[in-house]
């Protein structure tokens, strides 16, 4: 997999923004009492503690290989990925739908509604920043494909989640700022309770959709689909290949596993054959820089 986007950079970048909202959301929800604002907070709280997870992820995946871990540590990162959609699930999702219940059988007015709206403009320009600044990431190797369809195909979880989680915050924002409004001019405090109960809703649908994603990470996918053909392509273009029988990959988190069967052209002694071989596997990991492990098989039939 070709990294050309910086997935710590586009961690930091929604770090820094959920912390700030985190704690501009929690004064304004104690201030004016609104569930749809603490439902927020919680929210950018979840995110905060959602991003360190992923930098731990990306720390542990750095691991060399041991013995009891030939391939390496590099799918640490599903691991966390995963945590991450569950607590975006329990702690944020669940927790913001059980506040809008709360607050529909126990509905109580807004109090300096004005506070709310102010910090919820801040936390959309933030979030659109960090948005912004995850989107660039993701378009220097989505190329020309849909963002749905990088979401389905991508192996950077990281990436994936960061994303995942900008946009429901952006989303989840636009309904909270809707819900208070509608609060203020009804003066019904009902609108804030049913607020959260969306945001809370939308947060479960997307993390069930990361979950779902990273779910396939870790039972163990291969490369990317246009990379797997570019691996091919490669491969067939070797003066030695006469055809490519057979190449299976698999995804370590940034480093990838590949596994290559090959019929090859006519050799005169073994040694040379050996020495088609390496030389094939030189140049495929220059082109693939990603490969920490290659496996080279010459045969006949598949």
């Amino acid at each position: 997999m070709s990294h050309g986007s910086d997935s710590l950079k586009s961690i930091f970048f929604a770090l820094g923004a959920n912390s700030a909202i985190f704690v501009a959301k929690l004064g304004a929800a104690l201030v004016t009492g609104s569930g749809a604002m603490l439902a927020e907070a919680i929210h950018s709280l979840a995110d905060t503690g959602n991003q360190i997870l992923l930098l731990v992820g990306l720390k542990q995946a750095k691991r060399p290989p041991t013995p009891d871990y030939p391939l390496g540590f590099g799918k640490s990162i599903y691991f966390w990925s995963f945590i991450v959609a569950l607590i975006m699930f329990s702690l944020g999702g669940m927790f913001s739908v059980y506040e809008g219940v709360h607050k529909l059988q126990h509905p109580e007015p807004l109090s300096r509604p004005w506070i709310a709206v102010g910090v919820l403009v801040f936390s959309i320009v933030a979030e659109g920043i960090s948005l912004w600044g995850c989107l660039r990431e993701v378009n220097k190797i989505r190329g020309d494909r849909s963002l749905f369809q990088w979401f389905r195909e991508t192996r950077q979880s990281e990436l994936l989640v960061v994303f995942g989680e900008d946009f429901a915050a952006l989303v989840g924002l636009s309904f909270a700022l809707v819900a208070i409004g509608v609060t203020m001019l009804t003066g019904n405090p009902v609108y804030d309770a049913f607020g959260s109960i969306v945001i809370g809703s939308l947060l479960i649908l997307i993390a069930i959709f990361i979950g779902v994603e990273v779910k396939s990470l870790l039972i163990g996918q291969g490369v990317e689909p246009e990379l797997k053909k570019k691996m091919v392509a490669s491969l067939e273009e070797e003066e030695k290949v006469a055809e490519v029988l057979n190449l299976l990959t698999f995804q370590l988190g940034k480093d990838v596993m590949v596994a290559v069967k090959a019929r090859m052209e006519s050799c005169e002694s073994a040694d040379e054959m050996v020495a088609a071989i390496n030389s094939c596997e030189k140049r495929f990991r220059l082109q693939f820089p990603e490969t920490l492990w290659l496996f080279f098989e010459p045969d006949n039939k598949k």
